[in-house]
């Protein structure tokens, strides 16, 4: 245990999002999430189990930019 509670397994992850909550803010399915990191459109890295794992600080911005883009057209 941390002194700021939780595992330290769960600080190491808390700034990456996983594929089923990127495609929650970004309301897309968990396929078009995977989709677009092969293609290179999301950045993304890999665990050492292969699983895809998402900066929450670039997610959230490019979130926020397709909201913008949405009200203004």
């Amino acid at each position: 245990m941390t002194g700021r509670g939780g595992s330290v397994a769960e600080q190491m992850t808390i700034g990456y999002l996983k594929t089923a909550q990127v495609a929650d803010l970004l309301h897309v399915s968990p396929k078009t999430v995977t989709r677009w990191a092969k293609d290179g459109k999301l950045p993304h890295s890999r665990t050492l189990g292969g699983h895809r794992r998402f900066p929450a600080g670039a997610i959230r911005q490019l979130a926020e930019q397709l909201v913008q883009v949405d009200n203004q057209g």
